[in-house]
């Protein structure tokens, strides 16, 4: 797992990056709706920032989906 795009980092951030895409939210969007830094969630969406649990919950809860779904890789 040297490789950036294999960490659970960079599939996190894409799977965020994917599900703020299909709802049609600006990075500036999300991160007002998660109350959380606009560069916080290019950072995230990166794979340059690791969220916390509060993080990855206010971010699933602003774009009204499930948690655990953030962590499904179809990537």
């Amino acid at each position: 797992m040297n490789n950036k795009i294999d960490t659970i980092t960079y599939k996190v951030g894409m799977k965020i990056r994917i599900e703020r895409m299909k709802k049609g939210l600006s990075q500036e969007k999300l991160a007002e709706l998660a109350k959380i830094g606009t560069n916080s969630v290019g950072g995230i969406e990166r794979g340059e920032q690791s969220p916390t649990v509060e993080t990855m919950a206010a971010i699933a809860n602003a774009l009204e989906i499930e948690l655990y779904k953030l962590f499904i890789f179809d990537i």
